[in-house]
């Protein structure tokens, strides 16, 4: 038993190497044949620094932060160079093909031959149907009723059903013709149904006929709309009009400027952020909504920093009683989901209906428009985002208080020192620096609050003197999705583009404030 404990110890590396191999290299094959080429190369580079790592004796320390770097590589440095390298093609929502599919989806489009619609039933026959085709309508066609054989009419399978003519016995055979509704439940299988006609007159030679469903009560045949022509493009087969593929747009275009939907994607270069800054547009609002998103951040960390500091040397001190229930209370706004609480706060502010209007109303006989007024909107949403947040900071800041020796207090006692030289001397210099990186990493999440201004205010009261609207509560996160999401359609490469401007903005003034808080930190005695 032993030996077979130690055999299975040498070899038990390797074995689990090699299916470790084989996982990774089948993960990287199916993301690759899923079109995701990128991110296939970033599991096979994350699988292989894996397998040397847990095979290598030399890989040291790497064994135990491996997890950590493949979860950052995987979730945060491919969403950012995927979102850079979107920043670079026309990606939108009429160019979410390559140029490939692009064109075999417009060569599937295809036009109804004139004069081919035939009207038919079903009927059923046994545990299948059958599909009786009327007459054609043409004089020229041959007017015989078509019948097929019994088939099931499940899923959206293609299937081709050959049409023969039928006889009056089996016409007289055929159950009642099924009602309209039978169509609707049916049609999925009668969208996938193609209709197979053999030629009734000479030349027999010439290819069967094949009708596709044209309406609840038709079939019909029909025809590609566009050819291929020797260029690589298409030619209208009603028009004749030529469409040859335009690398710098992504678009079929005919000679006349005319494009094709759907476009393809193509890299566009630097284009997008020319745009940014060099389009009037873009940089009416820019401005002002820069200086209001770092106002904005600025002062609900300030504010959420504040009262969260505030409370917990308050519920730090010893003389006061119930101690524990006080600090469940002041963390419960932490506790209840964001949007809930966003939600409830839309409406306490509603101007007609809510609690605090009517309060306000009741005291001072006065409704302020939260929501029309600029200022009032920018008011209510850092007292909600301070609400927010001052529960976190209040849980940080206590923590930080206990970690404290008590000593320090003890000797500022016997010294005479009152509860504010205790809180300027002691405890604000020894939890600031700790505090320092959580208060800017703070800053940088209500750079980007999303969620607040979309569910509280959506941005609004619009400004008015700007080419594209642009929102007095917008910050730059909201202001980009209005921008490329919607009033300049869905252009997810220009959306790209802002929201890699924005990230260095961020980084940068993060960077600013770490250097500032380093300087400061080293200046002191």
């Amino acid at each position: 038993m032993s030996g077979l404990i130690g055999r299975w110890q040498t070899w038990q590396r390797p074995v689990l190497g090699v299916l470790w191999s084989a996982l990774v290299l089948w993960g990287v094959v199916a993301v690759h044949a899923a079109g995701q080429s990128l991110l296939a190369m970033v599991l096979l580079a994350v699988g292989g620094l894996a397998v040397w790592t847990y095979q290598s004796s030399r890989s040291g320390a790497l064994r135990y932060l491996l997890p950590g770097i493949a979860t950052a590589l995987i979730f945060v440095i491919f969403p950012m160079l995927y979102t850079f390298g979107l920043s670079f093609t026309n990606y939108s929502a009429r160019n979410l093909l390559e140029r490939d599919r692009a064109q075999a989806q417009l060569r599937e489009e295809s036009l109804q031959v004139a004069g081919s619609q035939r009207a038919f039933s079903l009927h059923a026959a046994g545990s299948g149907w059958r599909v009786r085709l009327a007459p054609a309508a043409d004089s020229a066609a041959p007017a015989t009723t078509l019948l097929s054989a019994a088939v099931p009419l499940q899923g959206d399978a293609p299937l081709v059903l050959a049409m023969v003519p039928a006889t009056e016995a089996d016409l007289a055979a055929l159950a009642p013709a099924a009602p309209l509704r039978e169509h609707v439940d049916k049609l999925p299988a009668l969208r996938a149904l193609q209709l197979q006609i053999q030629p009734q007159q000479p030349p027999q030679q010439q290819p069967p006929t094949l009708l596709r469903l044209s309406s609840l009560r038709e079939f019909a045949q029909t025809q590609p709309l566009y050819d291929s022509t020797p260029e690589g493009g298409l030619r209208d087969r009603v028009t004749g009009t030529v469409y040859l593929p335009d690398e710098s747009e992504g678009f079929f275009t005919s000679a006349s400027g005319e494009q094709l939907q759907p476009g393809f994607r193509v890299n566009v270069g630097l284009r997008h952020y020319l745009r940014i800054f060099s389009d009037e547009r873009f940089r009416e609002p820019f401005a002002s909504v820069f200086m209001w998103t770092v106002v904005f951040s600025a002062l609900t960390v300030v504010g959420a920093t504040a009262l969260g500091l505030l409370l917990a040397v308050l519920l730090n001190w010893d003389a006061l009683e119930c101690r524990p229930a006080y600090r469940l209370v002041l963390f419960l706004p932490y506790a209840v989901p964001g949007f809930i609480s966003i939600l409830v706060f839309k409406g306490l502010f509603n101007q007609n209906l809510g609690e605090i209007n009517l309060i306000l109303n009741g005291l001072f006989g006065i409704k302020p428009a939260w929501f029309s007024d600029p200022l009032l909107a920018k008011t209510m949403l850092l007292i909600v985002n301070i609400w927010l947040g001052f529960p976190y900071m209040m849980v940080l800041c206590s923590g930080l208080i206990k970690s404290i020796p008590a000593d320090l207090y003890e000797a500022s006692a016997v010294a005479g020192a009152g509860p504010w030289v205790n809180f300027s001397r002691i405890t604000m210099p020894l939890i600031l620096k700790p505090l320092t990186p959580l208060l800017i990493s703070a800053f940088a999440f209500n750079f980007n609050n999303f969620v607040l201004i979309s569910l509280l205010t959506g941005g609004a009261p619009d400004q008015l003197d700007t080419a594209l609207p642009a929102g007095t509560t917008d910050i730059l996160v909201s202001y980009t999705w209005r921008i490329a999401f919607q009033d300049s359609g869905q252009q997810f490469g220009l959306a790209a583009a802002i929201s890699t401007v924005i990230f260095l903005i961020v980084a940068a003034i993060t960077l600013v404030q770490m250097r500032t808080t380093r300087i400061n930190d080293d200046a002191r005695p």
